[in-house]
């Protein structure tokens, strides 16, 4: 169980846990016994400071952390979803499962930050649905772009009746702070 400072979750790692530093995007391995400091939670994963280094975790693996998932939680990992069985229900699963991915040093998800800038539904022949999305990053640089762009290719591989998924990184037009929601932008201080 964790110890709460102000916003900040003192934590004790239970067992040994995969892991993304941040914001390189390498992949890190926690060791058990190690105490941490969840800074953020959201969209299923958590943000933790460890040893002085952020690091990103799944949610999947919230035990390690001495935590339980939330109903929300669990729904942006795909779990208790329904059966969406038409274009558009796909796709308004989609954009749900998008509004899921943050950046793990900004408590913006994707969608309201402005980065995605298509996701299409197409109808397989068996059935199933393929989704191709189209985003880009707040800086072409940026360390944590892969893991951002296959988190999002997860959660949208676990939509019921989607078979295939294509994220591509674009970065035409740019991405300017313009592009946020009025949401977001006020969660920034931006406006």
């Amino acid at each position: 169980m964790g110890y709460r400072h102000g916003d900040i979750l003192e934590i004790t790692l239970t067992r040994e846990c995969p892991a993304v530093a941040v914001p390189w995007g390498t992949a890190a391995t926690l060791e058990a016994g190690r105490v941490g400091y969840i800074s953020q939670r959201l969209g299923g994963t958590f943000t933790i400071m460890v040893d002085g280094n952020l690091y990103r975790v799944d949610g999947r693996h919230a035990d390690a952390l001495g935590l339980e998932l939330e109903p929300s939680e669990e729904l942006a990992l795909g779990v208790g979803a329904g059966e969406p069985t038409t274009v558009d229900a796909i796709e308004a699963a989609a954009w749900r499962q998008l509004g899921t991915c943050y950046d793990p040093e900004i408590p913006v998800d994707i969608v309201s930050l402005g980065l995605v800038y298509g996701c299409t539904v197409k109808p397989l022949p068996d059935g199933k649905f393929r989704i191709d999305v189209r985003m880009t990053l707040t800086a072409a640089g940026c360390g944590m772009g892969t893991m951002i762009a296959d988190e999002a290719r997860g959660k949208l591989l676990d939509i019921p009746n989607v078979a295939e998924v294509d994220v591509e990184l674009v970065w035409d037009p740019p991405w300017s702070r313009d592009m946020m929601s009025e949401a977001a932008q006020l969660e920034m201080g931006l406006l």
